[in-house]
C-alpha cells in the first residue's frame, strides 16, 4: 500500500500526498507536513493570470525552500497564459506543475476555470497540451464529473494523458456534491484503468483504513489528503506507521515560521484559524475556539494555544464520518 512513486523521473519517497488547499497550504504548513512524512506537497492554487500581471500577492503563494520534490498548482483557462506561467521564473523552482480542473467554487467556475473545464473538453485538452509544451512535468487534478448524470472520469483521464499529463489526481465526487458524501470509488477505478500514468485518489481519506479501502477499491497508485491534514496533520504519521508528535510540538514551530515569513498580523489571523482546526475533538473545544478567535495579538494567541495544547497532550482525532 505504501511505496515510493516515480512520476516521470521525479522520485517521491511515498505515495501519501498533501492536496493543494486554497488559503491553507502555504510554505510553513507544507514543510510541516513533509516533516511528518508527506511524499509530495502542493501549493495552494495560484492564478496564471495573476502571475502574468506580476501580482506580488500571487507570487507570495509560491514561496518555497530547498525541499524536494515539490509541486505547485495553477488555475486558468487560457492556454497561452497557462504555458507562460509554466515557463515563468516564478514556477522554475517546482518539480511538477498541477493544473486545477476540479475546483467547484462558483467564483472559479463562473470564469471558466477549475471544474468548468470539464464542460469544455477541447479547451481542457488545449490547456494541458500548452502547459506540457513548457517542458515541465504536468499533472491534472479533476473531479469525476460535474453532476451524477455526467460522470466522465475515464474519458477525462484519457484526455489528460493524451495531452501530455504525467499524473492525474481524481477527486471522487462530482461538482454538485462539493465535499459532501462518499467518494465514488468505481469512477476513480475507471480512470485508473483508462491510463498508464500514475493515478492519485482524493476525497474522504481520513485514516490508514480509509487509504486501504480507497486503494483496494480503485487500484490507485496513491492518495491525497486534504481536510484530514488540516484537522490532524499527524494523519501522515498514522498512515505511514510513525510516531505522531503532540500538537504543541507542531503548532509553535509553525507559528514561528509563519511569523518570520509573513509578519505578525497574518500569523495571528492564520494560526488562530489553524489552532481551531487542531483542537477538534478536544474536550471543551468550542470554548477553546472562542478564546482563540478572540486572541488579537501574538502574545494572546501564544498564551491560549499554550493552554489548549498543554492540557490536551492526547491529540484530538477526526473520524471518517466527518468526510
Amino acid at each position: 500500500m505504501i511505496h515510493e512513486l516515480n512520476i516521470a523521473g521525479m522520485a517521491c519517497p511515498n505515495n501519501v500526498f498533501l492536496a493543494p488547499l486554497a488559503g491553507y497550504t502555504n510554505y510553513p504548513f507544507r514543510t510541516m507536513c513533509m516533516r511528518l512524512g508527506a511524499g509530495l506537497t502542493f501549493t495552494e492554487m495560484v492564478s496564471a493570470k495573476g502571475l502574468a500581471y506580476g501580482s506580488e500577492e500571487t507570487k507570495k503563494l509560491l514561496r518555497c525552500g530547498g525541499e524536494s520534490p515539490k509541486a505547485a498548482q495553477i488555475f486558468g483557462s487560457d492556454p497561452a497564459i497557462m504555458r507562460a506561467a509554466c515557463e515563468s521564473e516564478d514556477l522554475a523552482p517546482f518539480d511538477l506543475i498541477d493544473i486545477n480542473m476540479g475546483c467547484p467554487m462558483p467564483k472559479i467556475v463562473s470564469n471558466g476555470d477549475g471544474n468548468a473545464l470539464m464542460e469544455n473538453l477541447p479547451l481542457a485538452e488545449k490547456v494541458i497540451a500548452a502547459c506540457a509544451k513548457s517542458g515541465k512535468r504536468i499533472s491534472v487534478k479533476f473531479r469525476i464529473g460535474v453532476a451524477p448524470d455526467r460522470v466522465i472520469a475515464a474519458e477525462f483521464a484519457k484526455l489528460c494523458e493524451g495531452a501530455g499529463a504525467c499524473m492525474i489526481t481524481v477527486h471522487g465526487r462530482t461538482r454538485d456534491k462539493l465535499y459532501a458524501g462518499a467518494p465514488d470509488c468505481s469512477a476513480i477505478a475507471a480512470a485508473k484503468q483508462a491510463v498508464s500514468i500514475p493515478v492519485i485518489a482524493n476525497g474522504g481519506i481520513w485514516s490508514k483504513g480509509d487509504m486501504e479501502k480507497m486503494t483496494d477499491r480503485t487500484g490507485a497508485d496513491g492518495v491525497m489528503l486534504a481536510r484530514a491534514a488540516l484537522y490532524r496533520p499527524q494523519t501522515f504519521c498514522d498512515i505511514l506507521g510513525t510516531q505522531p508528535p503532540p500538537m504543541r510540538e507542531l503548532f509553535f514551530p509553525q507559528l514561528d515560521e509563519t511569523l518570520a515569513l509573513y509578519g505578525e498580523r497574518f500569523a495571528v489571523v492564520f494560526m488562530r484559524k489553524m489552532a481551531a482546526f487542531y483542537c477538534k475533538g478536544f474536550r471543551g473545544a468550542a470554548e477553546y475556539k472562542r478564546r482563540l478567535f478572540a486572541a488579537d495579538t501574538l502574545e494572546a494567541l501564544r498564551a491560549v494555544a499554550d493552554e489548549v495544547f498543554s492540557q490536551n497532550s492526547t491529540d484530538g482525532c477526526v473520524s471518517s464520518t466527518d468526510a
